[in-house]
C-alpha cells in the first residue's frame, strides 16, 4: 500500500526523534513520497538537513519566514499538504504535542497542519514511562481515539532516563506495517456517497430531571461514522446523548428523544445513499411527562408509569426508500439470528448487524464488539472479537459488496 502514497511524517521533540531518519528511509524505499514536518524542539534531536536529504524534499518547520521582509511561499502550505497527503504519522509524538492536538491548538506548523488535514492521522506516543502513564496524557489520548485518530501504542523496555516501562517508540518495521494497515483500511471507496449514521441512546423524559433511557455508549455508531469519513464519504451523524467527541470530517446532529431522532433522520434521508441505524432507540416513552419534578412523598408507597410505543424509525422510512441502502442493528439476548432475520424482513433492510451484550467483549461501553452481519440475500457473516473501528470497516465492506 505504500507505493506511490503521499506520507506526512510529523516529528516532535523527544530522544526517539533520531529513529525518524530510518523511518523516512524505509518509506522512500517502499516507493512513498515523504514530507517531513518538524517542531522546533525536534530539531534539537535530529537535523532538518539529514531528513531533507533522505526525503529529497524541503523539511517544513515554521509557518512564517524568520523575518517579515523575507518572501515566502509557505503561507498556505498547511492547506496544500492537507489535500496532498494520503496519511499523516506523528512519530515520536510528545506529551506536549498530544495535549495540543487533543484540545485543538494550532501554534506551530505541525499542529496547524493537523487541524487542516483530511487524511487519516496516526499518533505514535514516545516519552518516559511516568509521562506516558500520567492521567492527563492518557485522557488526551482517549480524546484523540474518540475523535478518529489512530493511536499506536508504544512498546515497553529500557528508556533514555534509565527507567524501564512503556514509552518506547515502536520499531521501524512495526510502524511501517501500521501505516500500511491504515492505508489498506482507508480506501476511498465511499467517495461521493452520503452516509447517515445514528448512534447512542435516546432519553424519554418522565419529568424535568428523570428519564427512561438505556446503556448505549454510542461507540459503535461513532466508529461507523469515523470509518465512513476516512473512506471518503460525506457523513452525517445523528446522535443521542453521549460523552464522545465528534469524529473528524463528520457533521453531527444532537438529539435526545426517539421522536427527535426520527425527525432528524427523516429530514436527511432523501439525500442519503447509505443509512446505518446503530442507535439504541428506546421502544417506549411515558404517556405523560410531568411539568415539574415528581415528589416521592406525593406517590408513596409507589407510582404507576404509563408507557406508549415510540415510532419505529426504520419501518417508517421503508415506504420512502428508493436508491438508499439501509442497515439496521439488532441487539438480542436470545434466539439472535431468528429475531434478527425477522427484523430484517419487517423493516425492508438490506442488511442487519446482530450483537449480544452478554458475549465477552461485546458489552455496553466496550471498545470491542462481536457481531454477525445478515444480508437480505440470506448471507450470514460471523465476525470474531474485534475493535469497534475494525467492526465498522467490516460492516462498510459488506455494504460496498451489496452495492456492487
Amino acid at each position: 500500500m505504500l507505493k506511490g502514497k503521499h506520507i506526512i511524517l510529523g516529528i516532535t521533540g523527544g530522544i526517539a526523534a533520531y529513529k525518524s531518519a530510518w523511518l523516512v528511509r524505509d518509506f522512500v524505499k517502499a516507493g512513498a513520497e515523504v514530507q517531513v514536518v518538524m517542531t522546533r524542539s525536534a530539531t534539537q534531536f535530529v537535523t532538518p538537513l539529514t531528513l531533507s536529504t533522505l526525503s529529497r524534499r524541503e523539511v517544513l518547520i515554521d509557518l512564517f519566514p524568520p523575518a517579515t521582509d523575507q518572501p515566502t511561499d509557505k503561507w498556505t502550505k498547511h492547506i496544500d499538504l492537507s489535500l496532498w497527503a494520503d496519511v499523516m504519522l506523528i512519530a515520536p509524538a510528545s506529551a506536549n504535542t498530544i495535549a495540543k492536538i487533543a484540545h485543538g491548538l494550532a501554534d506551530n506548523f505541525l499542529t496547524t497542519l493537523v487541524v487542516a488535514a483530511r487524511c487519516p492521522i496516526i499518533i505514535s506516543p514516545a516519552m518516559d514511562v511516568d509521562m506516558y502513564q500520567n492521567q492527563t496524557t492518557q485522557g488526551n489520548m482517549t480524546v484523540l481515539r474518540e475523535a478518529g485518530f489512530f493511536v499506536m501504542e508504544p512498546e515497553s523496555g529500557d528508556l533514555a532516563s534509565g527507567l524501564t516501562g512503556a514509552g518506547r517508540l515502536p520499531e521501524i518495521a512495526r510502524m511501517t506495517d501500521f501505516v500500511d494497515g491504515v492505508l489498506d483500511g482507508a480506501s476511498r471507496d465511499l467517495a461521493g456517497k452520503k452516509v447517515l449514521v445514528t448512534a447512542g441512546p435516546t432519553q424519554e423524559p418522565i419529568d424535568p430531571v428523570r428519564f427512561i433511557g438505556n446503556r448505549s455508549s454510542g461507540k459503535m455508531g461513532f466508529a461507523l461514522a469515523n470509518a465512513a469519513a476516512l473512506r471518503g464519504a460525506d457523513v452525517t451523524l445523528v446522535s443521542g446523548p453521549v460523552h464522545l467527541r465528534t469524529p473528524r470530517n463528520t457533521r453531527r446532529i444532537d438529539v435526545s428523544t426517539a421522536s427527535e431522532m426520527l425527525e432528524a433522520v427523516s429530514k436527511e434521508f432523501a439525500g442519503t445513499d447509505i443509512l446505518i441505524m446503530a442507535a439504541a432507540v428506546g421502544d417506549y416513552s411515558p404517556v405523560h411527562t410531568a411539568p415539574q419534578k415528581i415528589k416521592r412523598e406525593e406517590n408513596s408507597p409507589g407510582m404507576t408509569l404509563g408507557l406508549k410505543a415510540n415510532p419505529d424509525i426504520l419501518k417508517s422510512l421503508a415506504s420512502r426508500k428508493k436508491h438508499q441502502t439501509m442497515v439496521g442493528f439488532a441487539l438480542e439476548t436470545e434466539n439472535g439470528v431468528e429475531n434478527a432475520r425477522r427484523k430484517l424482513a419487517a423493516k425492508s433492510l438490506d442488511a442487519i448487524v446482530l450483537n449480544n451484550p452478554g458475549v465477552d467483549g461485546a458489552g455496553f461501553g466496550t471498545d470491542t464488539n462481536v457481531v454477525t452481519i445478515i444480508s437480505a440475500s440470506g448471507e450470514v457473516k460471523e465476525l470474531p472479537l474485534m475493535a469497534k473501528f475494525d467492526v465498522a470497516n467490516a460492516i462498510l465492506n459488506q455494504i460496498v459488496h451489496l452495492k456492487s
